[in-house]
């Protein structure tokens, strides 16, 4: 059995003060390896680290700009030591990262528990016109050895099927998706949620930010799309231990038994024109072709 032990904390920053919004996550992060020693990844919200304060608070024009750090820099430095200290992977949310192209992006970042930056994501769809940073160009998974791949989304990435189609196309059992919803749109975000997961056959751990920095409804979907686990609005933690054996079995049998979009795929995909893609075609992954291999 495939396992992977998740904490995925539903909370909130200290409004416009990093130093102290660190300290808290640090303390966070301690405490689920002290209270849960089985957990093996922590995922916190969007931009937790950024300190950004409540949707109509008189925030700084230029908080974007005063709070970008550089990849690596001392705040991924802070993160990469931690994640060594607690023996965690960590996916701290996101951060605004100043890059060597003159753009600021909003960049999820993976740290291994040896404290090493595995992957670094630039989010593809920020959420326009409101949002300000650049947009990536490129979708990222990373293998945790012994456990199987995951995704990386951020927010509303999750509105656009090409997002978790592309991961799952890439390998990924689990995408992790964290997030930073203030708006009362958060029941179609979480319709989007059990959609990606039934349609990709894969688990997603969408994170918001609590109250009053988010509006909560926190949620873990499995690969049927059906809701494992789903936060209130205030501050609390959602532990559990997602079977990754469950995504092959799922992908043999069909969601519920019945369906099997991928087989069908494989079949049929790549004499399928896609003109809102140029007319290309499907093409196979490799993780499909070797499945059919072993008559998965």
């Amino acid at each position: 059995m495939r396992t992977l032990a998740i904490a995925a904390v539903q909370t909130s920053p200290v409004p416009f003060d990093p130093e102290a919004s660190w300290q808290r996550f640090a303390t966070q992060a301690r405490a689920v390896r002290e209270l849960f020693p089985h957990v093996q990844l922590l995922v916190v919200p969007e931009l937790l680290l950024m300190a950004e304060g409540p949707l109509l608070a008189d925030a700084p024009a230029d908080w974007m700009e005063r709070t970008a750090e550089t990849i690596p820099g001392p705040l991924t430095d802070r993160i990469c030591a931690l994640a060594a200290e607690t023996g965690l992977w960590l996916i701290p949310g996101s951060i605004f990262e100043r890059a060597g192209d003159g753009n600021i992006y909003n960049t999820a970042l993976a740290v291994s528990p040896q404290g090493e930056i595995v992957a670094r994501y630039r989010k593809v769809f920020p959420w326009q016109p409101y949002e300000q940073a650049a947009p990536g160009s490129e979708f990222v998974v990373f293998d945790m050895p012994g456990v199987g791949r995951v995704g990386l989304a951020i927010c509303y990435d999750g509105s656009f099927p090409e997002t978790m189609r592309q991961l799952a196309w890439l390998g990924a059992e689990v995408v992790i998706q964290p997030t930073l919803t203030t708006t009362r749109d958060r029941e179609m975000e979480l319709v989007c949620a059990r959609a990606n997961a039934w349609t990709n056959q894969l688990y997603v751990v969408n994170v918001n930010a609590a109250d009053p920095a988010g509006v909560g409804a926190s949620a873990v979907v499995d690969p049927e799309g059906i809701v494992r686990q789903q936060a209130g609005t205030g501050e609390e933690v959602l532990v559990d231990v997602l079977d990754l054996d469950t995504v092959t079995r799922v992908r043999r049998y069909g969601s519920a038994g019945i369906n099997r979009p991928w087989e069908q795929l494989a079949r049929y995909g790549e004499k399928i024109e896609l003109p809102m893609y140029g007319g290309g075609t499907f093409r196979t992954p490799d993780w499909l072709k070797d499945a059919d291999s072993r008559g998965l």
